[in-house]
């Protein structure tokens, strides 16, 4: 199950990339049993290559700014027409257009769950409130404080040591 810290940066990522005006954004959830890559692809496209690199762009920065995390690799600056961002427990691909249609990353992942980054929120709700929830259910029932008799020590005397002389 991928923790909460990586659906934070899922739905920072998909922000970032709502804001620069990327095109068709989807979050595929890839199944554990197929997939030990990496837990979700975050897909998206651009209208031409200038703006790719601007989407990468206001990803990159984002995550370093708010979570304080770089991508591991980064593939197809350069060409930006298939740009490739490993985050490790997500991959953020920002396509062209018409590499999109050839490469057809949601045809090859027909057993990923498309989900939206509004059901992706609901879902890091529910993770978080469950989580708080646990350490109140753990907690024992108040207990009765009994209260002690508190002793009051007397100091015990110091044995004296004479010095001598000599």
């Amino acid at each position: 199950m991928p923790s909460p810290e990586t659906q934070k940066l899922l739905l920072a990522a998909s922000a970032a990339c709502e804001d620069k005006k990327a095109e068709d954004i989807r979050i595929l959830a890839l199944d554990p049993a197929e997939s030990g890559l990496t837990d979700y692809f975050l897909i998206c496209n651009g209208t031409n290559e200038r703006q790719n690199v601007a989407i990468a762009d206001e990803v990159e920065l984002r995550l370093k700014r708010e979570f304080g995390t770089l991508p591991n690799s980064v593939e197809g600056r350069r060409q930006a027409d298939w740009i490739l961002l490993d985050y490790v427990d997500f991959i953020a691909h920002i396509f062209s257009p018409e590499k999109r249609a050839f490469y057809g990353l949601e045809r090859l992942r027909k057993s990923a769950t498309s989900i939206s980054p509004a059901d992706l929120n609901e879902e890091l709700k529910a993770t978080v409130k469950a989580a708080r929830a646990k350490p109140a259910a753990k907690k024992a029932p108040a207990k009765a404080v009994k209260k002690a008799a508190v002793k009051k020590k007397t100091p015990t005397p110091r044995k004296a040591t004479a010095k001598t002389r000599t």
